[in-house]
């Protein structure tokens, strides 16, 4: 940034041309880019309105065709998308990366219209202001923080562990990753795409950072009295920040606002459960069962071994096939009562994981043959196998926050080994516990009995999570390595077993 230091002021300064006027040796566009760029960090950083940039932006975005509104802090992507529907195609992908091109092949013309309307999108997301917010504010800030998502090759909400969940984290870094929009967010930035952040790794970081935004937005939300009000509460849409709230300050609430609150969650929860239920279903459990007949419906219907069987049946005079015997695929598979025990940290660093277990055990517990069992901890553990096929009304039962004493959750899980080899105990937690040593030997003994044992140190859809450097090399040394990243993890590890 100390390379062109007078680039923005001489190209802002200059009456006669203003913003398009030619710093020496300066190629324009990059003059206009530049513009955009220092005016989207001044208001990063300053948050107070810089008058010579504002109005150089202005003649730049107005030269290049492009509605003012993209310089109003107060208007949404959305209302700009709704007046210039044309807009909404240049948002999506806009900050994944193109092929790199050599200096005479860039469109620097694209790159200054692709700085305006990146630097509405960071604007909108990352300038969250202070003080109070409302229901529509933060509905607003949802939405835009679903068109960065968009901008960088994501689903909306997959960055944010919210309700689409299907590939954030490394996944979708991989997928969006490698360049940014208009070559780079540096304002002085002259070389192409190829100098553009790795946004394969910045991702990963992009996700937690709107997530903890969001939910500084909802803390500065005055959240019962909106949920008070049925029409500011339709204005609210679910997210982990929001739900994380909601569940913490349920106990608090009555009347209308619980009402609100409770109807918020299961929104929530049925979306999320849509997501997981799909990743669950992807793949077949059991392996065929040939001692069972085949059931003879067209849908088993095995044409190719059909025809294959019955070739000698060939008439070539009539050039027809004569079909004597029909075969059909075997669709039966082996299954044994398989138990899953799945034991959550429901203490406050585990929120997220904790929603997520409850609503992925409840699936597994809607397969045949599969036992699941739910306990959930902090200093006490509570038993919620008896609401496990609901996750809503399992999540009501819990109590957020609170300290971490794993062995009263381990006292109830043991009982519940029957058949160690036909069981699965999966443990979600950041495992900074009170008393390791005791902990971790029960958990060995778990495993050396020969029951499976997974230890998952997060399962977010961001695959943020920290873990317990004690208990990661311990776990390690078992040969139980502790699963973390995304959800999908531990989904494919329990269908392997319960395979």
């Amino acid at each position: 940034m100390t390379e062109h230091t007078s680039g923005p002021t001489a190209a802002a300064g200059q009456p006669a041309g203003g913003p398009t006027s030619r710093t020496p040796g300066a190629d324009p566009h990059d003059n206009r880019r530049q513009v955009l760029y220092w005016r989207l960090l001044a208001r990063l950083f300053d948050h107070e309105e810089q008058p010579t940039l504002e109005s150089a932006s202005l003649a730049v975005v107005e030269d290049i065709g492009l509605p003012s509104a993209l310089l109003d802090p107060q208007a949404s992507v959305d209302s700009i998308v709704q007046r210039h529907p044309e807009l909404a195609a240049e948002f999506d992908g806009l900050m994944a990366p193109e092929p790199t091109e050599d200096e005479g092949g860039r469109d620097r013309a694209g790159e200054v219209r692709r700085a305006a309307l990146v630097s509405k999108v960071l604007l909108n997301v990352f300038a969250s202001g202070s003080g109070t917010v409302t229901a529509g504010q933060l509905a607003r800030w949802q939405s835009d923080a679903g068109w960065l998502e968009r901008a960088l090759g994501c689903k909306p909400g997959e960055l944010r562990g919210g309700r689409a969940g299907g590939g954030a984290g490394a996944g979708a870094g991989a997928g969006a990753g490698g360049g940014s929009a208009g070559g780079g967010v540096s304002p002085t930035g002259t070389g192409g795409r190829g100098t553009t952040p790795d946004l394969g790794r910045l991702i990963p970081a992009i996700g937690p950072e709107l997530g903890a935004i969001e939910a500084d937005l909802v803390r500065r939300m005055q959240l019962r009295e909106v949920l008070a009000d049925p029409r500011l509460a339709a204005q609210l849409t679910p997210s982990m920040s929001l739900i994380e709230q909601l569940l913490r300050d349920k106990n608090n609430l009555s009347g209308v606002a619980l009402a609100n609150a409770k109807a918020l969650i299961r929104r929530f929860v049925d979306e999320v459960a849509e997501v997981l239920r799909t990743q669950v279903e992807k793949a077949t459990a059991g392996a065929l069962d040939r001692s069972v007949p085949p059931k003879r419906v067209f849908r088993n219907l095995d044409l190719d071994r059909t025809i294959w069987k019955n070739l000698t049946n060939w008439s070539p005079e009539e050039e027809r096939l004569y079909v004597d015997r029909l075969y059909y695929r075997h669709t039966a598979r082996k299954t044994t009562p398989q138990r899953l025990i799945v034991v959550v940290d429901q203490s406050g660093s585990m929120v997220d994981s904790m929603v997520n277990c409850t609503i992925l055990a409840s699936i597994f517990a809607g397969l045949p043959k599969v036992d699941v069992h739910l306990i959930a901890y902090d200093t006490q553990a509570l038993d919620l196998t008896p609401w496990v096929h609901d996750p809503f009304e399992t999540l009501l039962r819990t109590n957020l926050g609170g300290g971490t004493d794993g062995t009263v959750a381990m006292a109830l899980a043991q009982p519940k080994i029957a058949e160690p080899r036909n069981t699965v105990v999966v443990w979600i937690s950041d495992f900074y516990e009170w008393r390791t040593e005791p902990l971790f030997e029960s958990m060995a003994a778990i495993h050396r009995s020969g029951a499976k044992f997974i230890p998952v140190g997060s399962v977010t859809s961001s695959g943020r999570g920290s873990v317990n450097p004690w208990f990661r090399e311990r776990f390690k040394d078992l040969g139980t390595p502790v699963l973390s990243g995304h959800i999908r993890k531990l989904v494919h590890e329990l269908k392997t077993f319960l395979a």
